[in-house]
């Protein structure tokens, strides 16, 4: 029995034949690794190249080819200690980072509590305009984000990101007015946009795709975590107002740069955490941490339109929940509660949104219907956003007029699943950069458009706006089970095609697609 991996053929044999290798009666047959390529044109788009070594070899030898061994074996206890150490040595940084993020993005929403508006001379549209101005900013730098991540490596531009967001968030102290408070908002974008994509890919190196999905969940909760802090932090700093003769909003929070160390993982733990990853998903190995998506890649991975459905999922998923959560705290302040009361009613929302988004992501991996589950938030805003649209009466029934708005914000967030999905579904290491970016790129103008639903001349019932997002509710149910039945008819015309050849066509066939990413005949897509 003969089985293909990258470039690599194990035979499961007893016999003494003449191979490279030959561990516990397996058979290794490791083809040598080629040379470094000798490409002398300074840009993409020039023709001449060095060609006296392009018969030569191609595959380089990632930074992890020291631990692969086909013939390593390990016990499942040393797997699950591993995978616990990767747990708490990688996941638990990466989302303390992203508390890092969410504090120096969110905390907006808490200061237009405390009169910034009024303060900076800012009218609603202004404040729609700063999040279309943050999100367009966050959108233009995800692409470039996660190419520069590609090239130099997240282990070092995430950090760097990390350090240079929070200098800008911290001068959010000096704003003055719209000028300044718009050019912080471009900057923090522009700093931010990749993050989460370079994350995603980062995290990509160390789990499974199965072991994905809940850990995106524990990534997202600790956004939510964030936004609890900010809550509870402004609860307490909104009662500075007048200290020293500064606004209340004034006062920053901000992260520190967090670094990992050498020597986490001793020799063991490392050929158990590169050869459980490569035997889930060979691609993995395909390209070096800090090799340079070139043009030609990139255009390749954006021409995959059977991802497609998953970013479209993207544009408009978050719609009809982002307006009401934007709003929530000016809408709170409106009914009456002062600034302390409104902060401190925002928690709620977050913790019941952390218990239905965990719960939902649980299910839906364990059912294996990603795709089917991403309509349960949709469902869930239909009749919170029905009642806003023709029962919402501003400055009556507060207590009601709260529940209604905590319950609509705190539907459940598929937002990590889906991303996993994209990853999943991309099925190589250049196309999981791209579809990574791309797909939070769609989400990013999902929330410019958020942002400008809500506008002054529909105030205070915004029922043009509240119309567009009940709308916008049956578009995604709607969406959500097109792309469930057309990934369903790709895996079966797939498999029929795989189903016609022989076994020699379909060993060739393995033998010869090294980076065929989703467009393998062999692949099947998640939903």
């Amino acid at each position: 029995m003969s089985t293909v991996i990258s470039s690599i053929k194990i035979t499961d044999t007893s016999s003494d034949s003449d191979t490279n290798e030959k561990k516990d009666g397996v058979t290794v047959e490791v083809n040598p690794l080629g040379k470094p390529f000798k490409d002398t044109r300074r840009f993409f788009w020039q023709k001449q190249v060095n060609k006296e070594s392009l018969d030569d070899v191609a595959t380089q030898p990632s930074e992890n080819l020291h631990r692969f061994d086909p013939a390593a074996r390990w016990t499942w206890a040393e797997e699950l200690k591993v995978l616990r150490k990767i747990d708490w040595k990688i996941m638990v940084w990466t989302c303390i980072m992203f508390v890092g993020l969410e504090i120096d993005r969110a905390n907006l929403s808490q200061a237009v509590s405390d009169n910034l508006l009024d303060d900076l001379k800012l009218t609603t549209n202004d404040y729609n305009l700063g999040n279309t101005v943050f999100f367009a900013s966050f959108l233009a730098a995800e692409l470039p984000s996660q190419l520069v991540s590609k090239w130099v490596g997240p282990d070092r531009w995430i950090p760097t990101q990390l350090t240079l967001w929070s200098i800008v968030a911290a001068c959010q102290f000096k704003l003055s007015g719209r000028s300044s408070f718009l050019a912080c908002r471009a900057l923090l974008g522009l700093l931010q946009g990749g993050f989460i994509p370079d994350i995603i890919l980062y995290l990509s190196y160390f789990y499974k795709h199965h072991e994905m999905t809940i850990r995106l969940g524990y990534f997202w909760l600790s956004m939510t975590l964030a936004d609890i802090l900010c809550a509870l932090a402004a609860a307490g700093l909104l009662q500075m107002r007048g200290v020293l003769g500064y606004a209340g909003w004034s006062p920053t929070q901000t992260a520190s740069k967090l670094r990992g160390k050498k020597g986490w993982f001793n020799e063991r733990e490392e050929v158990i955490m590169v050869n459980r990853i490569i035997r889930d998903d060979p691609t993995k190995g395909s390209m070096h941490n800090r090799q340079p998506i070139t043009p030609k890649l990139l255009f390749k991975s954006i021409l995959d339109f059977d991802l497609w459905p998953i970013y479209l999922i993207g544009l408009t998923f978050l719609v009809p929940g982002m307006p009401p959560r934007q709003y929530l705290t000016l809408t709170l302040r409106g009914l009456g509660f002062n600034v302390f009361e409104t902060n401190l009613l925002t928690i709620p929302s977050q913790i019941l949104g952390i218990l239905t988004m965990m719960a939902i992501l649980w299910i839906a991996e364990r059912k294996k219907q990603i795709l089917l589950f991403g309509t349960v938030p949709q469902i869930w805003s239909l009749p919170f956003l029905i009642w806003l649209r023709v029962a919402y009466k501003p400055g009556e029934e507060r207590w009601t007029t709260w529940a209604i708005l905590t319950l609509l914000v705190a539907k459940p967030l598929t937002h990590a699943m889906q991303v996993g999905l994209a990853s999943r579904n991309s099925n190589s290491v250049r196309g999981r950069t791209v579809s990574a970016a791309l797909y939070n790129m769609f989400v990013q103008v999902a929330q410019v458009i958020s942002s400008n639903i809500y506008r002054a001349d529909d105030a205070p019932l915004y029922k043009r706006g509240n119309s567009i997002l009940i709308g916008l509710v049956a578009y995604n149910i709607v969406l959500y089970i097109s792309a469930k039945l057309y990934y369903s008819w790709k895996n079966k015309s797939r498999e029929t095609q795989w189903n016609k050849l022989s076994d020699d066509e379909k060993l060739k066939y393995l033998d010869q697609e090294v980076d065929g990413g989703s467009k393998r005949l062999d692949f099947r897509f998640a939903s």
